[in-house]
């Protein structure tokens, strides 16, 4: 078996110095003429006249002047809703076999159809991601070693002739057949819907096992292994799986788990980050020297970038119709921007919701800074979801309190508004909570003159209150959403959040 890991890395480098990356302008324009080409017979394509945009001499300007911004509600009402009730041709040649539900972080669910082309798009990411791996100079036996896949169940349901499931959960059902000799946990453990008892069975299995690498959702991924640690009497996860290199991160930023984890870790381990969301695999992490991720800009995605600035931005978080977007070659670095694709799966101008700014544009480099609807700007306080992680973790590091999870929202308090916020710690702690809120408010201000100025006038008070992360979880399960896609809202609207405080106050 060791020959065989020392011929897999040395093709792995092969192939990583033969295939560099594409020049992504040079990428992104033969990107977008392909979709175009292919789509232009689809109901939207002859709707939109793509024929005629190819024609044209700057197709890029013209695309983005011709094609409207889409969120999730309007292209599903105008065109995705008759693609889910089985019509064919309707937004990508076809009809797809799969739709995946969004986790979301409201009740509403999503249904995102992901094409076969969406699936080949979704592989090839994959395979630059191991190619990347070449970096890290990892030892040659890792790559006989096997790969725990920690997502949404594979046992997907079938409605009007497709199947159902969220997108790791589709993207696990059609794993290529040569990885399942290494993919972990297998295809019955994968299936079984209920998370506790995936993961109860996951515990009793860990022991049978050789797992190299971990892919998953930190706090999802966090709780399995806390899980088979406690069945199998472990005081680390390193005792059972001692071959364990590399964690896949993806859908969160990792960094408020980073204590957490090395914890549950006996030894350092390299930690990726990956942006596979549900309309595609978007960026990886690629480069050893940095945290950031590469657009994979050659992979049935075509990305514009519309800067995050009050004037773009809906109050439902949408992005203005008469905002300016930007190509590749027009970003520039350390900016937020709200983040537009066009996909193989049939998304046009579509607002995932997410938003991101470059580190490295050269290299197409970009870091997740939070998403559109967690824009706090109730009272003009302009605070980004970036932003609010970044104060939440100067907090953690002034008070040692292992902040896991938050949330906000800004309530009425008599005639005013306030900011109240939820701090979900690891461990129990005794710190007055007024004292943090008043760390907290001042960091904030230091952080977004915006917020300063909101403090001054509409913004009258921020209050926090400490509370045991599990409460998060277990407000996710109680939404039926623990485990797989979903992440735990940073902001949340006022109906919600009187929901959520109703759950907190009841479970406390």
């Amino acid at each position: 078996m060791a020959i065989i890991g020392e011929i897999i890395k040395k093709a792995i480098d092969l192939s990583h110095s033969i295939f560099p990356n594409p020049d992504p302008v040079e990428a992104q324009e033969k990107m977008l003429a392909e979709l175009l080409e292919k789509a232009k017979d689809t109901s939207f394509g002859k709707a939109h006249n793509f024929k005629n945009i190819l024609a044209q001499k700057d197709t890029q300007k013209t695309f983005a002047s011709r094609i409207p911004y889409y969120d999730y509600d309007r292209i599903f009402k105008e065109w995705w809703k008759d693609v889910y009730n089985g019509k064919s041709n309707i937004t990508w040649p076809g009809k797809p076999d799969f739709f995946a539900q969004s986790s979301g972080t409201t009740s509403k669910t999503k249904y995102i159809p992901v094409t076969d082309d969406m699936l080949t798009s979704i592989r090839n990411a994959g395979i630059n991601q191991v190619l990347g791996i070449s970096e890290f100079d990892l030892p040659s036996s890792f790559f006989e070693k096997e790969i725990l896949m920690l997502g949404s169940s594979t046992g997907l349901k079938e409605v009007n002739g497709h199947l159902e499931g969220e997108i790791s959960g589709i993207a696990a059902y059609n794993i290529p057949f040569w990885f399942r000799l290494f993919y972990k946990p297998g295809p019955s453990i994968s299936a079984i819907e209920n998370w506790d008892e995936r993961v109860r069975q996951i515990a009793i299995k860990a022991p049978e096992w050789d797992i190299g690498g971990l892919s998953g959702i930190p706090p999802w991924i966090e709780l399995m292994l806390e899980k088979v640690i406690e069945y199998n009497k472990l005081s680390n996860i390193h005792e059972i799986w001692p071959n364990l290199e590399v964690f896949t991160s993806g859908g969160v930023n990792f960094d408020p788990y980073r204590k957490s984890f090395d914890k549950i870790f006996g030894r350092p381990i390299i930690i990726l980050d990956t942006y596979l969301a549900s309309e595609g695999y978007l960026a990886t992490q690629l480069n050893k020297d940095t945290d950031s991720m590469t657009l994979l800009t050659d992979n049935g995605i075509y990305f514009e970038f519309v800067p995050l600035t009050p004037e773009n931005i809906n109050d439902d978080g949408t992005v203005a119709e008469n905002a300016k977007a930007l190509t590749i070659s027009e970003v520039e670095e350390e900016v937020d921007y709200v983040l537009i694709i066009s996909t193989v799966a049939g998304a046009w101008r579509y607002m995932i919701g997410d938003t991101v700014k470059f580190t490295n544009k050269e290299k197409v480099e970009i870091k997740i800074t939070g998403r559109t609807k967690h824009f706090l700007n109730v009272v003009g306080s302009q605070l980004s979801e970036f932003q609010m992680i970044e104060a939440v973790e100067k907090i953690d590091s002034k008070y040692n309190i292992n902040v896991q999870e938050f949330t906000v929202s800004a309530v009425m308090r008599g005639e005013d508004y306030i900011h109240r916020w939820y701090l979900g710690c690891r461990d129990s702690v005794n710190i007055d909570e007024a004292e943090i809120a008043r760390q907290l408010d001042t960091i904030l201000q230091d952080i977004n003159k915006n917020y300063k100025v909101a403090r001054s006038k509409a913004l009258r008070d921020v209050e926090v209150k400490l509370i045991p992360a599990k409460t998060f979880y277990d407000w996710a399960e109680a939404k039926k959403k623990k485990g797989g896609q979903t992440k735990v809202p940073k902001v949340m609207k006022e109906d919600q959040f009187e929901e959520w405080e109703a759950f907190v106050n009841s479970n406390l």
